[in-house]
């Protein structure tokens, strides 16, 4: 009788962890269930959905073409180069861009199989849709830099130069000395590094250790007062209008968005950024990195490292600067100036 009963509860112990660890369905826009479409949208090669917002001049009008990649808990609606250009600047440099929502964000549809490869193929497809030409610009904010990474490795023939914005690090990229690596994963909270931990080895669980309240979440997901660096706190009023599209980034649901971008960010890669080869052997285009030396996000020293094992990527690295240094005043025309004519501004 007693192993009966420790049976039937070891049963119904499994059943109970099996429905914690599940994610709720998706709230697909458009769906009878799901919010409403209101975002301009192009339907790719699956039949997914990918929703984008223009910027600047008219693709017709404009000499330099840029599609700009959002970040962790971000959309289409935080795009922080052309938006935050001065129009004469624009007219200048004769500049468009187009932002859009990460598959699972805002108003794209999710993308169960989406990995490192299918969102450059994403980009591409959007590029081809738009029809902005056979080359491109691409920047990426934060967690945005894994797809310009996946763009630098996939379809770089695409591409007339490239911008990475703070970009998250994949610790376990096997390029890393292990000691730098290890040094660097320290300098995180430790709830974000059991977070990171979990996304790695069991991300089958990144939806139920971002959702349970046991154990302390991501600060960096709760945007946690510790994580923002002196000048970051200071830029914060300034980027308080990011409130009114706040509803809309993870309407379908925190899993799609959230948590896949974890699972692809901090997950086992496709390929070795450190790996990499220039895409411009012949100086027809340029890559840069951005970063702050005061980044509580990101440790800096794997950005460094990085900017010595692949020296033909620029290397742009500011004092006193946190994660938040595109929404600085003037750093926007810095970012494109050094991109698209190769002079700071």
């Amino acid at each position: 009788m007693h192993g009966e009963i420790t049976l039937v509860s070891l049963i119904g112990l499994l059943a109970w962890a099996y429905q914690a660890i599940q994610p709720p369905p998706p709230k697909i826009c458009g769906s009878p269930d799901g919010p409403p479409i209101t975002a301009t949208r192009i339907k790719l090669r699956d039949g997914r959905h990918l929703a984008y917002k223009e910027h600047g001049l008219s693709k017709e009008m404009a000499k330099h073409k840029i599609i700009f990649v959002h970040g962790f808990s971000s959309c289409r609606h935080d795009e922080v180069i052309v938006t935050r250009l001065p129009p004469e600047v624009v007219e200048e440099l004769g500049i468009y861009s187009v932002s859009f929502d990460k598959p699972g964000y805002g108003e794209s549809d999710p993308d169960p199989r989406r990995t490192l490869k299918s969102l450059a193929l994403d980009i591409e497809e959007l590029a081809d849709q738009l029809r902005l030409g056979s080359k491109f610009y691409i920047i990426g904010n934060s967690m945005g830099g894994h797809a310009v990474w996946s763009c630098l490795k996939y379809i770089p023939h695409r591409l007339a130069g490239a911008t990475l914005l703070a970009p998250v690090i994949n610790y376990w990229w096997p390029g890393f000395p292990s000691n730098l690596s290890t040094e660097a994963y320290h300098q995180q909270l430790p709830q974000d590094q059991w977070a990171l931990r979990v996304a790695h080895y069991f991300p089958f669980l990144i939806y139920w250790w971002n959702t349970q309240k046991l154990f302390p979440g991501s600060a960096v997901a709760a945007r946690r007062p510790e994580i923002y660096s002196r000048q970051d706190v200071q830029i914060l009023p300034k980027i308080a209008y990011r409130q009114n599209h706040k509803g809309i980034v993870t309407q379908q649901g925190v899993f799609e968005s959230l948590h896949q971008d974890m699972r692809i960010g901090f997950g086992k890669w496709e390929f070795d950024p450190l790996e990499l080869e220039t895409p411009f052997p012949n100086n027809e285009g340029s890559v840069h990195l951005w970063m702050g030396d005061e980044d509580r996000f990101v440790p800096v020293i794997l950005q460094r490292y990085i900017a010595e094992r692949l020296p033909w990527i620029e290397y742009h690295e500011l004092a006193g600067a946190g994660h938040l240094f595109p929404y600085a005043d003037g750093m926007s025309e810095a970012i494109v100036r050094a991109l698209l004519v190769g002079q700071l501004s």
